[in-house]
């Protein structure tokens, strides 16, 4: 679990973290103090609102909010009006902690904009997703500070998982199922919440429009750049909480908090990309400038890397956590990442050039095969990181190494346990006995072929528990007589899936 506290500072004056000089955290009449009555908005203003200011998901994806809201208005209307909202603050990334600063200290602003949100779509169910007891504490608090009025208002605990954060997987444990993402791509604006349309954003989405709607757009487009006009939260180094306007150079950012770029910085968390220190110079915080570089805000996450730890040592140890983070809904995820770090840190213990080609080999296998974007996202991290540190590399597939320890500057959960691999051929697990003259399916799975459909977890759950001899690689599972209809259902579906009786 990540219990770090962050550190808040700002860039001028703030808008999200005004009033936080003065009082830990605003309580309802500190924050209606600070930041004065709530506006009402009919549906079409709020999103002109979101248009005129360009606001987007500050999540990671960076989606027009404007977008969002118009797509649950129309699902809505195409239905019986019903809709919901979700405020997404599972923030399962450890290095990002920038929506716990919000809920911690000032969760009034973020109910207002989900508030705001609800009674403009209509919406009669608000709820908020955290995942961590003291943000939980925090929110109850302040749906108790403001009375039962308007939609209904709840905060809900989800688990603490890094996947557990996609949108999809957020909606499920809020509905009491396992908090992993669909495994299929379902839009929350057609069907999310209760199977209602949900307008579905992230904690600090919500934020920039409670300040938006009191300000209007004019003065909220007077600070920033004027194509992404506004301020935005950073979480620098997983300690430090910055707000700044956008177009600050990120070198400012790193400087205000005592850090230097030092070998690289990762920006979008653990699914973004390195920056080398040249990029890092002329690099600022917008969309644009990021994208000549091929990276990304995401969902604010700059992790600067020191000179004193081994780069390759922090990218393998990230490795295997994500790898442990598993949805276990597919093979190029729960199979192909686990090899996947298995291949890195051979690397890290001088395997050769045969480590590193291996290391590319299982990217290629899961890449845009996954049943969500976790393959692809951990694929892409170990990739960056072969592109910035490539002496480093060398170094250590040559077994010379680079001559730093690994220092674990790069942020996980306290709790995180080591990677456990699934069981290779000299320890398998037991099949079922079989039942005497009972005639046998036997499902054989071939994750080389797998794309991602989830359907193997979805028909048979113990498939994904088999002993497996390397990736990619087929195993069999003895199919009760039961299940025969089912597995012959999927096999029509999935080409890494056959089927045959066994006498």
């Amino acid at each position: 679990m990540i219990t770090a506290k962050p550190r808040l500072a700002c860039i001028d004056p703030p808008r999200l973290l005004a009033g936080l000089d003065e009082a830990y955290r605003l309580d309802r009449v500190g924050h209606l103090t600070v930041h004065g009555q709530m506006p009402a908005l009919r549906a079409d203003e709020l999103v002109a609102l979101a248009e005129n200011i360009d606001l987007r998901g500050r999540g990671g994806a960076g989606f027009p909010f404007a977008k969002k809201l118009t797509s649950v208005i129309e699902s809505a209307s195409r239905r019986d009006g019903r809709c919901a909202v979700v405020v997404n603050g599972s923030e399962g990334e450890p290095s990002c902690l920038k929506d716990t600063a919000l809920l911690l200290h000032t969760p009034h602003l973020v109910i207002d904009g989900a508030m705001l949100a609800a009674e403009a779509l209509g919406a009669e169910d608000v709820c908020i997703a955290v995942h961590r007891p003291d943000v939980e504490e925090s929110l109850a608090a302040a749906i108790a500070e403001r009375g039962p009025s308007g939609p209904r208002l709840r905060v809900s605990r989800t688990p603490d998982r890094f996947v557990a954060g996609e949108g999809g997987a957020v909606v499920n444990g809020i509905s009491g199922a396992p908090a992993i993402p669909n495994g299929r791509k379902i839009r929350t604006s057609d069907s999310g919440l209760g199977g209602l349309p949900t307008l579905l954003s992230n904690t600090e989405t919500f934020a920039q429009l409670a300040v938006a709607a009191r300000m209007g757009a004019l003065p909220y487009r007077s600070v920033g750049l004027p194509t992404e006009p506004g301020t935005t939260l950073l979480t620098v180094a997983g300690k430090f909480v910055m707000e700044t306007p956008t177009g600050v150079p990120l070198t400012y950012i790193l400087e205000l908090c005592n850090l230097t770029p030092g070998q690289g910085v990762l920006v979008g968390g653990y699914h973004g990309k390195w920056l080398d220190p040249n990029s890092i110079n002329a690099t600022t915080i917008s969309r644009e400038s990021m994208k000549k570089y091929g990276a990304r805000l995401g969902a604010g996450a700059v992790l600067p890397i020191p000179e004193d730890t081994c780069p390759l040592g922090e990218t393998a140890r990230v490795t295997r956590w994500l790898a442990a983070e598993t949805a276990g809904q597919c093979g190029p995820c729960f199979i192909g990442l686990p090899a996947l770090a298995d291949a890195l840190g051979q690397v890290e213990r001088g395997g050769g050039q045969a480590a590193v080609d291996s290391v590319r080999a299982f990217i290629n296998s899961v890449k845009k095969r996954g049943a969500c974007s976790h393959p692809d996202g951990t694929a892409g991290f170990v990739t960056t990181a072969l592109d910035a540190f490539p002496e480093e590399i060398e170094s250590h597939a040559l077994g010379m190494g680079c001559g730093r320890p690994t220092l674990g500057v790069l942020p996980l959960p306290e709790d995180s346990q080591p990677l456990a691999l699934p069981p290779g051929p000299s320890a398998p697990e037991p099949r079922r006995e079989r039942e005497p003259r009972e005639r046998m399916e036997q499902l054989i799975v071939d994750w080389s072929l797998c794309q991602g459909h989830g359907l193997c977890a979805d028909i048979i759950p113990d498939v994904l528990q088999l002993g497996i001899d390397g990736y990619p690689a087929s195993a069999k599972m003895d199919v009760p007589r039961q299940l025969r209809a089912q597995a012959v259902r999927a096999v029509r579906r999935c080409p890494a899936l056959a089927l045959r009786i066994e006498e």
